[in-house]
């Protein structure tokens, strides 16, 4: 396990591509919080 951390913080790549993935993972679930938000406080007109 001391060989993959010290892997993982040597290669530049495996690190950017793991660093990368996870702003893009925060990205998608605070889009779904804002949408899911923005939908369960929208006001719903009546329709005549």
């Amino acid at each position: 396990m001391d060989v993959f951390f010290r892997d993982f913080f040597s290669d530049p790549v495996l690190f950017l591509s793991f660093g990368f993935l996870g702003v893009v993972i925060s990205l998608c679930l605070f889009f779904v919080y804002f949408f899911m938000k923005k939908v369960h406080d929208a006001d719903i007109k009546e329709q005549h």
